[in-house]
């Protein structure tokens, strides 16, 4: 397969391939996800270290640049949080130079070698490094993230429950609410929609109902999940009647809000009223973007739809970031997308990208999130990236 190029200065495909007689123009990858190197009988001592312009550089992981990995640190520093549940020996080294699944790397970047040295990401912009966040003392109040978009098979589900469990790992706690009737976010993380007695219809509906008798725990630790099923499909149409119908999730919602630091919502491939309650609840939204044309035609209406809300209902409402997702850069297509999105939105585009990869619907046939799943693949490095990247907008603000 030819390689393509991307061209950072505009971000518009259709270059030389490398080889071919190019005018200097080469081809640029993206460094959206590195993964980590984890050993079982690594030393002690045998650990990453970050330079002053923010590269990790990881030792064990098959780096033969020479002098950057002799130079070790130790990773014991108290304002790092912990790393999930590593075994010891393991640690999680954001950027380090490994990639353990090549064909999943080649998705985003044709040239793995240029994309380390050059920081280029697929959106054509130099990637910014995200610090890893220190722990908190305690949760709250949460942050709102409403995962929306009105196309279906983009990819919400699996940003919803995947960058939960990388905040979770971070020591942020995490309330994941499955907002869809088809209950897919509660699925993906093994639970049975229809033998539920309880779902976020029934806190939504019946008063006096405590959000702790819905709640349940999940395998990942600081998330838990508020789960739903087709009975939420009724919702919609009993919700008509109400005085402020617009806002029951928010009321649903408000007892938890000390308890969390982040609340995130899947939800529904429409723009109903469900999607409405969503977004006056939220406080940012993501809308995750196939790489693919038909998708981007819907973020107009989309943006409109969060425009209305901002005038009319919920004015703290923002939209936080467009996540590109099923990239992969040796389609033309897939290129030319992501360019008219960044060119559209500029820096409301995630710098962070998910590429396709085999690994995502395995992990929701196994019922858990790919950072426990398959926690060393770059699927999983790359929605802890985007779970630092995140933080660090929130923190900007």
């Amino acid at each position: 397969m030819n390689e393509s190029t991307f061209s950072p200065g505009g971000g518009q495909p259709g270059a030389p391939a490398r080889g071919q007689g190019s005018s200097g123009s080469e081809d640029v990858g993206s460094v959206a996800v590195r993964t980590f190197a984890a050993h079982q009988n690594a030393s002690p001592t045998t650990t990453a270290q970050q330079s002053m312009d923010g590269r990790q550089v990881n030792a064990m992981a098959g780096n033969s640049a020479g002098d950057e990995s002799a130079e070790l640190a130790d990773y014991s520093d108290p304002h790092r949080v912990p790393y999930g549940e590593l075994p010891e020996g393991h640690f999680y080294d954001p950027d380090a130079e490994y990639e353990p699944d090549p064909e999943y790397a080649a998705t985003l970047a044709p040239d793995a070698a240029r994309q380390r040295r050059e920081r280029i990401g697929p959106t054509g912009r130099p990637l910014p490094y995200f610090p890893i966040p220190g722990p908190v003392n305690e949760p709250g109040p949460a942050k709102i993230i409403a995962m929306c978009n009105q196309k279906g098979g983009v990819g919400k589900t699996t940003s919803a429950i995947n960058l939960g469990a990388a905040l979770a790992e971070y020591g942020r706690r995490v309330l994941l609410v499955d907002f869809d009737p088809q209950g897919a976010l509660s699925v993906g993380l093994g639970v049975n929609p229809m033998e539920l007695e309880l779902t976020v219809y029934n806190l939504l509906m019946e008063r006096g109902l405590a959000p702790d008798e819905v709640l349940l725990k999940t395998a990942v630790a600081g998330m838990d999940l508020l789960p739903s099923n087709i009975d939420l499909s009724a919702a919609e149409v009993q919700l008509v009647s109400e005085v402020a119908r617009e806002s029951t999730l928010q009321r649903a919602l408000q007892p938890l809000m000390n308890d969390y630091d982040f609340i995130v919502i899947d939800c529904q491939p429409s723009l109903g009223l469900l999607t409405v309650n969503a977004l006056t609840a939220a406080h940012k939204v993501i809308v995750p973007l196939e790489c693919e044309f038909f998708a981007l035609r819907g973020v107009a209406l989309l943006t409109e739809t969060i425009e209305k809300v901002q005038e009319r209902l919920n004015p703290e409402l923002e939209l936080d970031g467009i996540l590109a997702t099923m990239y992969d850069s040796r389609t033309v297509h897939s290129r030319e997308v992501l360019a008219r999105v960044v060119e559209a939105f500029d820096d409301n585009v995630y710098h962070t990208v998910i590429g396709r990869t085999v690994r995502f619907p395995e992990t929701t046939v196994a019922g858990e999130p790919i950072t426990t799943y398959a926690s060393n693949s770059v699927g999983a490095a790359a929605y802890r990236q985007l779970a630092r990247e995140v933080l660090a907008r929130c923190h900007a603000e």
